[in-house]
């Protein structure tokens, strides 16, 4: 077994003090402990920040990611490999690292030549697709895995496969303190001779505290000078989305039932000295948690193990730590039963007295220089393991083996061409031109930009009101009377027309669909269902293929999170049993399309079926996407290999000779989105690099070579003509480009996470 001495610098990964979470506790705790038990030790850590700038952290952060960044996690693991780190100690949580469930850390830990050990602090029983493909990658790239609970240990077996002789149980570390008289405390705080109750940690709905508070007035009623005292400010993520409308429900239950006397919140996030302090004058400690899935409490377990009589609901870190009459369980949601075993352990003083010294003696093992010594065992096995099976990295990557860079997301010229009432259709080089107005179809798809930039953590305070200020441009649009959209809006706001294109009513259900597929985005999600609901029937009626397209689109965003609605289920067949007679009716072998001419936002109609044919299972569909996508890029290809679309000016009828030019922005963004959408269903890295050369054609590898990307405003030239590029850069031109940069950003996260495999789908 290696020494203490071949391990020189740890490295510690994840959230940090002063960041107010759990994980920055934990890791803060951890490190702190490590080094001190080990001071020829170096303890550098790595923090991820959630805020633009960062915090003020402390010496021994060395290098700092930035959530959502996905370079900036490649940047690490080269940071991490050159200061020759012994081990890296990663602590993971999939809400804590960017990409969708927490995939960028994969990154980042793909590019390392040092031995990983993995902390999980959450363990899914039932994970979603991407969950669940995350850990998988997770627990291949760890050499070895730490679980603070034998039923994490179950999980990582029975759910993820883990390997039994990679995991490593140790217990959720806890301060040393002294087994004390409450009543010793109780004085600080002014409740000398009460019988107190606590429960601390970040304030959120999932804690249950309602249920204590209702089971309050039984408890007053038979032991009057009780005292409840929730400890902690609100969770930041809850206070940034809703404020602080939870904890004033609370405080508002608690005058209603009679019990504000009797309750205390501190809002603030309590350093450890003075939560010691809070723990040790409590007699019952409460964890009222409303579901079993917590596999870890870093707050029960400093609870427990500092000799506090709890009462909890039956979480599975809960089962574990109160069995043997170390604590009691009740059922959840029930606060009668809550009243029952707070009020019976406060009759019975030896029997909570000897809860406490039973929880106390087993918590010895929890206390942090006792981990500490744990872990860095785990850290040597680590080492020892990872030399003996080698691992293939090299701290320098020719071109060939980094990554594509892609331009940093700008959006100054989206918020240039938008105003209180929607997005502008057209500019007069980089300036709005009011004469032209605002169109529906423009709005919807600024409104689709703005929820995937919330969907991947980039989207901007900014970026969020114009959310919602496109949805409201669409909502006044929609005509109930006859449940179809106008599109022309003048810049007086006075509508143009009594009803808009087939292709606008297509996108803006796209856009709505997608709106209501996703939660989180904003008070108009109610909204777009009402939306949504009175507009699909329509769809069945359209004769635009690529109105169909789009609405496909829309519809299966919705039903990912709405899949028993028939109605929507029934339109879906529908649209899609059209276009495939489209396609039987025009293709021919040497004319796999669905018309006899490929016209403009091509690519749509092909990854209407491949989207389609994948979400319903059907073959036949699907392949006829595949191979009409095949077609299309085919014919979208320059002598020289670049990306040439076919051009508006004629656009390319059967048998006749295609137009070359003007070439649309519209028609590489469509095209990026449908070849990600075959990488999607198939895994085949063809698709992704077909996505990619179409991409770069916004960035010069066209017929002129010149870029149509503005770097300088974040905007988009209209078109590539035959002698030049346009100089005007308009909504649908600059959403073109940002819609197709979004999704690339989202590609490239999962083939640099997951390092490409074409095993591995998006």
């Amino acid at each position: 077994m290696p020494k203490s001495s071949d391990i020189h610098k740890i490295a510690f990964l994840g959230d940090y003090l002063p960041r107010k979470c759990g994980i920055a506790t934990f890791t803060t705790d951890l490190r702190t402990s490590v080094a001190a038990e080990f001071p020829a030790t170096q303890c550098l850590v790595v923090p991820v920040n959630d805020v633009e700038g960062g915090y003020d952290y402390p010496p021994e952060v060395r290098f700092e990611i930035a959530e959502q960044d996905l370079p900036s996690y490649l940047r690490a693991a080269d940071f991490l490999n050159i200061t020759n780190v012994d081990v890296l100690c990663v602590q993971h949580e999939f809400g804590i690292y960017g990409g969708a469930a927490g995939s960028h850390l994969l990154a980042l830990l793909h590019k390392l030549r040092m031995p990983i050990v993995t902390t999980l602090h959450t363990i899914l029983r039932e994970p979603n697709p991407d969950q669940r493909r995350v850990m998988r990658e997770l627990i291949r790239l760890s050499t070895r895995l730490v679980v603070m609970s034998e039923k994490g240990r179950e999980f990582l077996l029975d759910v993820y496969q883990a390997p039994a002789n990679k995991i490593d149980l140790i217990p959720h570390g806890i301060p040393e303190m002294p087994f004390a008289d409450p009543n010793y405390f109780k004085d600080e705080f002014g409740v000398a001779g009460q019988q107190v109750l606590l429960t601390f940690g970040l304030l959120s709905p999932n804690k249950g505290i309602e249920y204590a508070l209702r089971a309050l007035p039984a408890i007053i009623a038979e032991f009057p000078n009780t005292v409840y005292i929730v400890v902690g400010q609100t969770h930041p993520n809850l206070l940034r989305d809703e404020g602080e409308s939870y904890r004033l429900s609370l405080e508002r239950m608690a005058k209603e039932l009679g019990v504000q006397k009797h309750v205390v919140f501190f809002n603030r996030f309590v350093e450890l000295e003075e939560l010691t302090r809070f723990i040790g004058a409590t007699d019952i400690y409460l964890t009222p948690y409303l579901t079993e899935s917590q596999i870890t409490s870093g707050t029960l377990a400093y609870a427990f193990g500092a000799g506090n009589a709890v009462v909890s609901t039956p979480y599975w870190h809960a089962q574990e730590l109160l069995t043997e009459e170390r604590g009691k369980l009740v059922p959840f949601r029930d606060p009668e039963a809550i009243a029952g075993a707070v009020i019976g352990l406060l009759h019975d003083a030896p029997l909570r007295h000897s809860m406490r010294k039973n929880a106390y003696q087993l918590g010895r093992g929890m206390v942090w220089n006792r981990v500490a010594h744990l872990f860095v065992e785990s850290f040597r096995r680590a080492g020892q393991e990872h030399s003996f099976v080698g691992r293939k990295s090299s701290p320098i990557k020719t071109l060939d083996e980094q990554p594509d860079q892609l331009p940093d997301l700008k959006l100054d010229h989206l918020y240039r061409l938008s105003d209180s009432t929607g997005i502008f259709q057209h500019a007069s080089f980089t300036v709005p031109n009011f004469a032209e107005g605002y169109c529906t179809d423009d709005n919807a798809r600024a409104l689709l930009l703005t929820l995937m930039l919330q969907q991947a953590g980039h989207s901007t305070p900014r970026s969020n009101e114009l959310a919602a200020t496109y949805a409201a441009f669409l909502n006044h649009a929609f005509v109930r009377k006859i449940r179809r959209f106008r599109n022309f809006m003048s810049f007086d706001r006075r509508w143009l027309e009594d009803v808009g294109s087939e292709d606008c009513h297509g996108h803006a259900l796209w856009a709505l669909g997608l709106c209501v597929g996703h939660a989180g985005h904003g008070s108009f999600h109610m909204l777009a269902a009402e939306l949504f609901e009175q507009a699909l029937p329509v769809a069945p009626g359209l004769t635009s293929p690529r109105a169909w397209a789009f609405a496909l689109i829309g519809i299966d965003e919705y039903l990912r999170r709405l899949s028993g609605d028939r109605r929507a289920g029934q339109i879906r067949e529908s649209l899609t049993a059209k276009l495939m007679q489209r396609y039987a009716d025009a293709s021919s072998p040497d004319w796999q399309w669905f018309e006899d001419v490929v016209s403009y936002t091509n690519a749509k109609l092909p990854h209407a079926l491949i989207l389609s044919g994948r979400s319903m299972s059907n073959a036949e569909m699907l392949e006829t996407g595949l191979k009409t996508l095949r077609w299309l890029v085919k014919v979208q290809t320059s002598e020289a290999g670049s990306f040439r679309p076919v051009g508006s000016n004629g656009f390319f009828p059967k048998g006749q000779a295609r137009a070359l030019f003007d070439q649309q922005p519209i028609e590489a963004q469509a095209t990026v989105s449908a070849c990600i959408e075959a990488y999607s269903a198939t895994g085949d890295l063809y698709w992704a690099a077909e996505a990619r050369r179409a991409f770069e054609w916004f960035l010069g590898r066209n017929d002129l070579g010149l870029a149509l990307y503005d770097s300088g405003t974040g905007g988009c030239r209209d078109g590539l003509h035959v002698d030049r590029v346009s100089q005007n850069q308009g909504a649908e031109s600059t959403l073109a480009f940002l819609l197709a940069l979004a999704e690339m950003q989202t590609l490239q996260s999962a083939l640099t996470s997951f390092n490409g495999s074409p095993d591995e789908q998006l």
